[in-house]
């Protein structure tokens, strides 16, 4: 008999008062903002109040994975197991995660609150509004974009080129049909006519603005900055220009304070911004994890997709403007997921796995070691000691394990099966005690690039010393950006590259450790108020479709008002 739902779970849950649980932390009652009876907030004063601490004392862990499956392999479900499996051996622990986004929980993906008997709640909270984090920076995104369209009705005086407006609107629901649009249209007092569209509000520059964020003064700061076009002459358009970004400050204003939730085993959980992982810097928020890591023993975070991805932006983006270093890398591992690096199957999202990729063989593991390899590599080349975590399902046999433990010691690294989703933190002991193994050892913490190399160069840095590719093409436009960025100001910034999530390459086809390949870089933008640039590398999704049957034809509620289908 299998373990029940992820929502029948949550729902048994009995739920600590978020009182007790900031407690844990050393949070004082006056700092925390209860919302409802299971969540709070915590307010940011305790950062810098009298007798408050203000330096780091805990150990920094930052939780990535392999290069993912359609599927997803876990990180989230590992990093609640984990941080309850330290707790039972006697630590003070937190977790910070990002909050799930409205759109994926309602389509493919589903919720991300974790799994099993290792899940952050109140399951339903926290996948659906939770605080209003995210309608609060929908509101203000798009705030800017109407005041946008509304300079222009009234005669444009900073002669903003409609045809390079790069500021479009969000919203928190997959809806393909808004990503391309024309506004404007109708009378002449309906606005300027002008080609536009609808993203994701997790691919908002505000979310990601809001996750760097490290007060409120630094908050107002970024907002004044976005750029949100050129004018004719080429000027780079801001918020302030338009006076727009007090208003969206005092929006935004409650919702930089974290969240404060628990796991099923009432360790804190801190649950603050989603920015996508693929375009932008797929980390929770800077101030969650001040507020953790002056307080726990061990505050794990999580990084979104594989350790290319989320775990390379936390590194050289997230720790450059927090000023927190890594004291060690969890590296989450399934065996499909190696099966899918073995290129020997076909996998896809929404679809079941091929029944012959639930037989036994160590050698299809085998096949794809190259690609947990490589990304232990990129954890090193940090100058972070990573540990294995062998996230089990019940369809791995014994064997396969095997294959991956063998690899993992004769690299010298650290290794555990962990168990956590059908055993809660009981079942993550022994990921726990590794951990410690490598939280015991000295770390040499590097960034890939410095600040002050040309964009170009960083851009190249990233490609060459993360993913191993062997250079980068730039294309005209690309170049003519670049060179643009820098005579603008915005040359001493960090970079991101936004590929898919599916190989540690640009193509999303080249399963394991690809090697002998280029990186494309076809478009550069610059996001100003977050504080990056970011280069396209392939091709980018920034408001998701739904499938054929998404996740919301199942999601209902019974007559007492219990929610059902939330997965």
């Amino acid at each position: 008999m299998g373990i029940p739902t992820d929502i029948e779970i949550a729902s048994a849950a009995s739920l600590r008062p978020p009182v007790e649980i900031a407690g844990r932390l050393g949070i004082p009652p006056q700092f925390v903002e209860p919302y409802g009876r299971s969540v709070a907030k915590i307010d940011l004063a305790c950062l810098t109040a009298p007798g408050q601490p203000t330096q780091q004392r805990a150990k920094y862990v930052v939780i990535s994975a392999v290069t993912p499956t359609p599927l997803g392999e876990g990180k989230t479900t590992t990093a609640v197991g984990l941080a309850d499996g330290l707790a039972r051996i006697g630590r003070n622990v937190a977790v910070t995660l990002r909050q799930p986004s409205m759109g994926p929980t309602f389509g493919i993906k589903g919720g991300a609150a974790g799994g099993g008997y290792s899940q952050v709640v109140p399951m339903d909270k926290l996948n659906l509004h939770l605080t209003g984090d995210f309608h609060a920076i929908t509101a203000a995104h798009n705030l800017l974009a109407a005041i946008v369209d509304n300079h222009l009705h009234h005669g444009n005086q900073l002669q903003i080129d409609p045809h390079n407006i790069t500021w479009r609107r969000v919203l928190d629901v997959n809806d393909r049909a808004l990503r391309n649009l024309v506004v404007g249209l109708g009378s002449k007092v309906d606005g300027v006519p002008r080609q536009s569209g609808f993203d994701i509000t997790a691919a908002s520059e505000v979310m990601v603005l809001l996750s760097l964020a490290t007060s409120l003064e630094d908050l107002r700061e970024r907002l004044r900055r976005i750029v949100i076009g050129y004018s004719y002459a080429g000027r780079p358009i801001t918020a302030d220009d338009l006076g727009a970004a007090g208003a969206m400050a005092v929006i935004l204003q409650d919702a930089l304070n974290p969240n404060l939730l628990q796991t099923l085993e009432g360790t804190p959980a801190l649950i603050h911004c989603g920015p996508f992982g693929n375009i932008a810097t797929g980390n929770s928020s800077i101030v969650a994890d001040l507020v953790a890591t002056r307080r726990a023993d061990i505050v794990l975070t999580e990084a979104g997709f594989g350790a290319d991805m989320g775990c390379e932006r936390f590194m050289n983006v997230k720790c450059r403007v927090s000023g927190l270093r890594p004291d060690a890398a969890v590296l989450v591992v399934t065996i499909r997921a190696l099966k899918t690096h073995s290129g020997r199957f076909d996998v896809k999202a929404g679809k079941p796995l091929p029944p012959e990729m639930l037989e036994e063989n160590p050698d299809d593991v085998r096949a794809g070691l190259p690609n947990l390899i490589k990304h232990i590599e990129i954890v090193n080349t940090f100058g972070v000691s990573p540990v294995v975590a062998i996230n089990a399902f019940p369809s791995d046999h014994a064997s396969e394990h095997q294959v991956v433990i063998d690899a993992a010691e004769r690299l010298g690294i650290d290794v555990a099966v962990t168990r956590h989703v059908a055993e809660g933190g009981a079942g993550a002991e022994a990921l726990a005690e590794a951990l410690l193994k490598a939280l015991d050892r000295p770390t040499n913490f590097r960034f890939t690039y410095e600040l002050d190399a040309p964009l170009v160069d960083k851009i190249d840095a990233v490609a060459r010393k993360v993913y191993g590719a062997e250079g980068i093409d730039v294309l005209p436009a690309a170049a003519s950006a670049l060179a643009a960025y820098e005579k603008l100001g915005f040359g001493a910034l960090p970079v991101v590259i936004a590929k898919t999530h599916l190989s540690v390459s640009s193509d999303p086809k080249l399963l394991g450790a690809p090697t002998g390949w280029r990186l494309p870089v076809r478009e550069v933008r610059a996001a100003a108020g977050a504080g990056y640039v970011y280069a396209i590398c392939g091709e980018m999704r920034t408001m998701p479709g739904l499938s054929s049957h998404p996740n919301a034809e199942r999601i209902d509620l019974t007559p007492d008002g219990a929610i059902i289908g939330l997965s």
